[in-house]
């Protein structure tokens, strides 16, 4: 499909949930405001959730620890089959599904934990789990299906069958107004035509959701133009129908023993009742699904940072250099304490994040999202720094590190592993722009107008009058704050400062997003670079605060509080860093001259500086073909007994 850049934002921004009826810490954050009521004192979860988490992750634990071998996996690039039963018989499918539909009934802090814990030994398998329950039939069928729906496919999905979800195609990716897959509504069903693209669990599921494009009402034709608003919508599928073939398993720099694969529909007949929800909705479906369901890869990166702690912690006590030990020289250390103090942070992120999930009091989108862009982000680094540490051990496989006698550290399956998650459920760059988007959305709401050029006079003279009257409040809050009062948070004792530091910084990037917005206006949102460190700012703001949260608690609790303090403090001052830095190349940056650039690359100015190399890439189309029609290979989908 062609679709003009000025269709694929109105087909996004209609997408998006833009009803804001529950407060959002990170909202306030992003407007100056340091509302630390909203997640002070750090919530509780109910005693009766505790115990059902507790006891589950026990047997998960055991199972894990023998029957989930995580070499074996990586090594055969497969998930064994007595494995995946396994999971089902210990109700590992059914983990955030309800127990009158047979499953765990698990709260999203218990959910994440089991995601960090199976993860630890095979990331394949948390990537399975996690892609069956956050963004597979469960969670859609759950937020937005009937209650048909609901008695049909949620006891299946807690106990049997393994789910999937089929948005991207080979040539769509985050851009869905050029969704190619139709679903042509054709009596009491409707006909699927197309092909979907790194469809996680695609090549051994039971159930599928798909996006297709229902066509929009046509004159022409009275089957598409009664009854039919068409759109995107969201279909589950069962993934043996006729016309449904997986054509490739795909495999990867990491996470080798996940079935991703690419299916093709070729005149695939689905009944009407399999719709969730209306026709059109389908991507509205798909990111309120993923407001929670995000939550999934920032739990499997805090439990990677707690065994690169782990790792870093045995091995520099252990390798000794130049008559001491590697982590008492700077340059290591530094490292340590890095991985030491992100980790905390990590957790202290995802455990507050899901806990307001449970909780449902408060508007966590925007946290989730910065809990997935941080998390990914800071979890690579600390892999990263993790097989710096173990210097060319870190480089070397663990197979070939047990081979030769030593502990098989898996360090750089590790770094593979999770260099996908920058990728997943939307690239760094994606949550970026969709951060951004809703960090402005309370000036777009007010001077929207004012900024769009397709406006009438009238329309502007009406935002104009809205918006003096939003500014004249809000623009005098940033001035002063607590930040600015010497006792301010005084309760958090030696993090007090920390916390008047995010005050102070917080009213700091309201300003500055302010002072673009009046500066670029209309032009804004090509800004990209600019908005990026305006989330980065505000991704460092929401984890030191809820570390300092979080390390208030377990001190009041009486549990590690003295040390939490203290990798809280580490923490925030290693933050404080970036941010200071962030702030300085907001407006002190190469940007413009990168642009410059990039067209003269793509001009062909600098070929020359190309030459002297050959391409080992094979030949073919950069983008396979993706026409509708009959499978041309065989079907390599499998089922699990």
């Amino acid at each position: 499909m062609t679709v003009s850049e000025r269709e694929a934002r109105e087909v996004a921004e209609a997408a998006r949930e833009k009803d804001w009826r529950k407060p959002s810490f990170a909202k306030e954050l992003f407007l100056g405001r340091f509302r630390l009521d909203l997640i002070h004192p750090h919530p509780e979860p109910a005693a009766e959730d505790v115990a059902r988490g507790e006891e589950f992750l026990g047997r998960l634990r055991e199972f894990a620890a023998s029957k989930i071998d995580g070499a074996l996996i990586e090594r055969e690039s497969r998930i064994p089959d007595e494995v995946l039963g396994g999971l089902k018989e210990l109700g590992a499918l059914g983990m955030k599904i309800g127990t009158e539909y047979g499953g765990l009934g698990l709260t999203q802090v218990y959910y994440n934990k089991a995601l960090a814990l199976v993860s630890s030994a095979s990331p394949a398998v948390g990537a399975l789990l996690s892609a069956h329950q956050s963004i597979g039939v469960p969670q859609p069928v759950k937020l937005f299906g009937s209650p048909q729906q609901k008695d049909a496919y949620l006891p299946r999905c807690a106990r049997t069958d393994i789910s999937a979800f089929l948005l991207t195609e080979p040539d769509v990716g985050s851009d869905p107004a050029r969704l190619a897959t139709t679903a042509v509504p054709d009596g009491d069903d409707y006909v699927l035509d197309g092909v979907k693209l790194w469809t996680t669990n695609g090549v051994i599921a039971d159930l599928l959701v798909v996006m297709a494009r229902v066509p929009e009402p046509d004159a022409d034709d009275p089957r598409r133009a009664e009854g039919h608003r068409g759109g995107i919508s969201a279909f589950v599928v069962e993934a043996g129908s006729e016309g449904i073939t997986v054509e490739n398993r795909n495999a990867f720099m990491g996470l080798r023993g996940i079935e991703n694969g690419v299916t093709r529909f070729h005149r695939v007949r689905v009944p009407a009742a399999n719709r969730i929800g209306p026709e059109g909705a389908g991507l509205k479906i798909a990111l309120t699904t993923l407001n929670t369901g995000r939550l999934s890869l920032p739990a499997t990166c805090a439990g990677s940072g707690k065994w690169c702690l782990k790792i870093a912690r045995e091995w520099s006590r252990e390798r000794v250099q130049w008559g001491r030990p590697v982590a008492e020289h700077e340059a290591v250390g530094s490292k340590i304490s890095f991985i030491a103090a992100t980790t905390f942070a990590l957790e202290a992120v995802l455990d507050l994040s899901s806990q307001m999930a449970d909780e449902d009091r408060n508007d966590i989108r925007i946290e989730a999202a910065l809990a997935k862009l941080y998390g990914s982000e800071m979890a690579w680094r600390m892999a990263d720094e993790l097989v710096q540490i173990r210097g060319g051990r870190g480089y070397e496989t663990a197979e070939s590190l047990a081979a030769r006698g030593e502990r098989g550290v898996p360090a750089e399956q590790l770094l593979r592993d999770l260099r996908i998650n920058r990728i997943f459920e939307g690239s760094t760059e994606i949550m970026h722009l969709l951060i951004a988007r809703e960090a402005v959305d309370a000036h777009l709401s007010v001077a929207g107008d004012l900024i769009d050029p397709d406006k009438t006079l009238a329309d502007k003279s009406r935002a104009a009058v809205g918006a003096g009257a939003f500014y004249a409040k809000w623009l005098p809050g940033l001035v002063a704050g607590p930040g600015r009062m010497p006792g301010a948070y005084g309760e958090f004792a030696a993090l007090a400062g920390h916390l008047r530091y995010i005050e102070r910084a917080a009213r700091k990037l309201a300003r500055s997003t302010f002072y673009a917005m009046s500066r670029w206006q209309g032009r804004m949102e090509t800004k990209q670079g600019f908005l990026g460190r305006i989330v980065d700012i505000g991704a460092e703001l929401f984890a030191m605060s809820a570390a300092c949260v979080r390390a208030e608690k377990l001190r009041r609790d009486g549990t590690e509080g003295q040390a939490a303090h203290q990798l809280a403090d580490a923490f925030c001052r290693q933050s404080r860093l970036r941010v200071e830095e962030l702030f300085g190349r907001l407006w002190s940056n190469t940007d413009d001259l990168d642009g410059t650039v990039v067209r003269q690359v793509l001009d062909g100015a600098y070929t020359w500086l190309e030459e002297g190399v050959v391409d080992a890439s094979t030949e073919g189309p950069w983008i396979a073909d993706a026409a509708p029609g009959p499978a041309g290979r065989e079907n390599v989908h499998r089922r699990v007994p």
